[in-house]
């Protein structure tokens, strides 16, 4: 198993926006790839946010990034002005734990 981490900054006074978007337009999105195994989302404080997906193996993160709905939920999101500074992307091996299951 593949772990994602994708962290970002957000305007704090958009966070229930965030928020929703996650629920209504990302978590559907996620659901729909091949190979998807579970999606978390969390904050680190009012201005930082982190997506851990987890996936079956290197090959469906890898057309998690080639997927057409995924370009378009990173375009919509990108163009509401919700997230702010850069954001960054780390993939690791889930090598032990009790990962969340589908």
């Amino acid at each position: 198993m593949i772990v994602r981490i994708w962290r970002t900054g957000i305007d704090p006074a958009r966070a229930e926006d965030y928020e929703r978007f996650a629920r209504e337009r990302s978590l559907p999105m996620f659901r729909a790839q091949r190979g998807f195994r579970g999606v978390l989302f969390a904050a680190g404080d009012a201005a930082e946010r982190m997506v851990l997906s987890f996936w079956e193996d290197a090959g469906a993160v890898a057309a998690l990034d080639g997927s057409p709905t995924y370009r378009a939920t990173v375009d919509a999101l990108l163009a509401s002005e919700i997230l702010t500074g850069e954001q960054t992307v780390e993939v690791l091996d889930v090598h032990g734990g009790d990962p969340p299951t589908t």
